[in-house]
């Protein structure tokens, strides 16, 4: 026999009844049943009951076990009686009458329970994750993680694709975060950094005359943390074509995404049509730049019924080149309750409020005010059918702009008796940010968003650049690597107006993938970076290793990169990217486990010729 084990703990049925087995795991929980001891032995696989009564010859041993001690047991498999047979394990119908018992790794008194569903602080959680990732639900996210990686593979080289590993180590380049510097050792105050992604090196492959490429990379940004967004690193699937356009990567990547959540999405709906909105509009419809479509609500630019309106606040606002008004729908949500909430959400986010009407029945109180009567005599007329009954606008919006002006915003935006509707003004920028987490919580609390789909969204038509309200500068507000939608022509006009072939994929509130068709033209690159204040002595000296190779008959090329973590955590159901990482850094960007950061020893300072300069 094995010296460990001749099944898994998931192994064992019926047919195994009389078996001699030997098995090895942890003890999950002990039972102490009128003298027998009931132990639940687990390993990766599952889970099998195991007993000793005092007839055994290691019944003493046996006592002296305790949660999450690492044991082997002999013994003989036996049925269960039939009231007994637990049917929520694949070994219920069987337990194993302990013979034998080695004890392989005893443990301490356990900081945290691996047995049930107790919540833990997330301190406590990182600094023993060992411990963490024993508990079931971590078991299942980390096998969901590693069978996602798996079928994307295999997915990837069904399409030819070949796989191939660029460089961990490298030159600093600019992505839009900082880098993780790595110092030299052999060039004394030189410094290599960990590459934010594969991004030059995947378009050197394609000057290279590879035409498909993919990875799963491991890509390093010193960010701050979100919870959708890990501090340090993460994994991307990174791929990149040649000769393509951009609906060409669209329709590479859409069969290997859709396939992945239909595979293990738990049997939600999947999106099989996936539109292509402008930043623009989703800025406007959704307020942000990876829309939750399902949620269906739409906002939409009101300021005409506010112009020159009772409502003083926004008919001033409006006076104001660049502002606007936008409504934002919220079938259902038509009391004074809802609104009052959603005015209250506001204030948290740092407004002073949020504008609203709400439309309902038209009511004895409103038709006694508007009558000069009393409520008793309104009610008698709206029973008599003296007053026509029907629908009201409420609320100090539609007091201040009048009956015309709150039925033109309630036919344009399409509400009934029962419907509201809420306001944000200013700068667009200003305001969108709220707007859109607006729209979140207002589809959420009133039931609108359907939360048994994945849905998807292609975001298109980036503007490459971005003017500094306060200097007039003109910068880059998206990657300068993108080609330009017209080429050269488009650089020569308003560089505003410039739109890249830069693309984000969106999915139920969160981007999974993010790309572009590339700029593979020296000169067009060179004029890129001109506008953006960059003279060609600069681009060549941080990004000479591709401006180089792209005189060499450099391919038209373009591609993408889909966050893994991100899609393992819609897909196990997670709010916080860290439960489907196996080690996580904290919020402070700390491995409170290996304790790092740490601080450097003098001798590998002085091996490297640095000195560190206390802070402040």
């Amino acid at each position: 026999m094995h010296a460990y084990r001749s099944h898994t703990c998931a192994d064992l049925s019926k047919e195994n009844v009389g078996d001699k087995v030997r098995l090895s795991g942890w003890v999950h929980r002990v039972r102490d049943h009128g003298g027998i001891l009931f132990i639940d032995l687990r390993d990766h696989y599952g889970m099998t009951q195991v007993l000793c009564d005092p007839d055994s010859p290691v019944f003493a041993d046996v006592e002296k076990v305790r949660s999450e001690w690492c044991i082997r047991i002999d013994g003989e498999v036996k049925a269960r009686d039939a009231d007994l047979v637990n049917t929520k394990i694949p070994t219920g119908e069987i337990e194993v009458f302990v013979r034998d018992i080695e004890v392989l790794g005893p443990a301490k008194e356990l900081p945290l329970q691996v047995f049930g569903d107790q919540e833990y602080p997330e301190e406590t959680r990182l600094r023993y994750r060992y411990l963490d990732l024993r508990r079931e639900k971590m078991q299942d996210n980390m096998v969901l993680r590693s069978d996602v990686v798996s079928s994307i593979r295999k997915r990837m080289w069904d399409q030819n694709f070949k796989e191939f590993q660029t460089p961990i180590i490298t030159a600093s380049s600019p992505e839009g975060a900082r880098d993780f510097l790595v110092p030299s050792r052999l060039h004394p105050g030189k410094f290599y950094a960990l590459p934010q992604a594969p991004q030059q090196f995947k378009q050197l492959l394609m000057v290279s005359g590879f035409d498909k490429y993919f990875q799963i990379a491991p890509c390093f940004r010193d960010e701050d943390p979100r919870a959708d967004r890990s501090p340090t690193d993460f994994y991307q699937l990174d791929l990149e074509m040649s000769f393509v356009e951009q609906q060409d990567v669209f329709d590479t990547i859409q069969p290997v995404l859709t396939g992945i959540f239909e595979e293990f999405g738990g049997g939600k709906a999947v999106d099989q049509e996936w539109p292509q909105i402008s930043y623009k509009d989703a800025a406007l419809w959704y307020g942000s730049d990876k829309p939750d479509l399902r949620n269906p609500i739409k906002m939409q630019v009101v300021s005409d019924h506010f112009r020159d309106s009772g409502f003083a606040i926004f008919a001033k606002l409006l006076e104001q080149e660049g502002t606007e008004i936008r409504a934002i729908p919220a079938p259902t949500g038509g009391s004074r309750k809802f609104c009052d909430r959603m005015n209250a959400f506001a204030q948290k986010e740092g407004l002073p409020g949020m504008g609203y009407i709400f439309w309902r029945e038209k009511t004895a109180d409103s038709v006694a005010q508007e009558l000069g009567i009393t409520v008793k005599e309104a009610q008698a007329k709206l029973k008599a059918g003296e007053v026509e009954g029907g629908m009201e606008a409420a609320g100090p919006l539609a007091k201040n702009i009048g009956p015309e002006r709150t039925e033109a915003i309630r036919q344009q935006l399409g509400l009934d008796v029962g419907d509201a509707a809420f306001f944000l003004g200013g700068k667009p920028k200003s305001f969108e940010g709220v707007a859109g987490r607006a729209r979140n919580v207002i589809g959420a609390e009133l039931g609108l968003t359907d939360e048994n789909r994945f849905a998807f969204a292609w975001i298109v038509d980036f503007p490459i650049y971005e003017k500094d309200e306060e200097t007039g500068k003109i910068d880059f507000e998206h990657n300068p690597f993108s080609m330009p939608q017209g080429g050269m022509d488009a650089l020569m006009g308003d560089p505003l107006e410039v739109l890249g072939y830069q693309y984000d994929l969106a999915c139920n509130g969160y981007e999974l993938v993010s790309g572009a068709i590339r700029n593979h033209k020296p000169e067009i690159m060179f004029k890129a970076f001109e506008i953006a204040g960059y003279g060609k002595d600069e681009v060549e000296k941080r990004f000479g290793g591709m401006v180089n190779a792209f005189q060499y008959g450099a391919p038209p090329h373009g591609g993408c990169a889909a966050g893994i973590d991100r899609i393992v955590m819609l897909l196990a159901e997670e709010a916080n990217i860290r439960e489907v990482i196996l080690f996580p850094m904290n919020q402070r960007a700390e491995d409170l486990m290996m304790n790092a950061p740490s601080e450097p020893q003098s001798d590998q300072l002085m091996e490297l010729g640095l000195r560190v300069i206390p802070q402040d």
